[in-house]
C-alpha cells in the first residue's frame, strides 16, 4: 500500500475480513479518547469504537477476550 490512507476498520486477527498484514507490519498507532493504546485488537473510525484485549485471558479458540469501548478514535502510521 503506497498511500498513507488508513482503512476505516482494521483488525489484528488474521481470520478477520478487516485484517491487513502489510499495513500492520508498518506499525499502526491508535489513540482512543486522547490516550494512546497498545492493546487494541480492532478499531472502527466511522462507528467510533475500539476492541481491546482484556488481560491475558483467551477464549476456547486461543483468541484474546476483548471488550468494545465507544469513543473518538484516531489512527496513524508509526513509520
Amino acid at each position: 500500500m503506497s498511500t498513507d490512507t488508513l482503512p476505516d476498520r482494521l483488525s489484528v486477527n488474521p481470520a478477520s475480513p478487516f485484517y491487513n498484514e502489510a499495513l500492520l507490519e508498518r506499525g499502526i498507532g491508535v489513540r482512543f479518547k486522547g490516550v494512546e493504546k497498545t492493546n487494541v485488537e480492532e478499531y472502527c473510525i466511522s462507528e467510533g469504537w475500539v476492541r481491546v484485549a482484556v488481560g491475558k485471558t483467551v477464549d476456547r479458540h486461543g483468541n484474546p477476550l476483548t471488550m468494545k469501548l465507544q469513543g473518538p478514535v484516531e489512527v496513524w502510521i508509526k513509520d
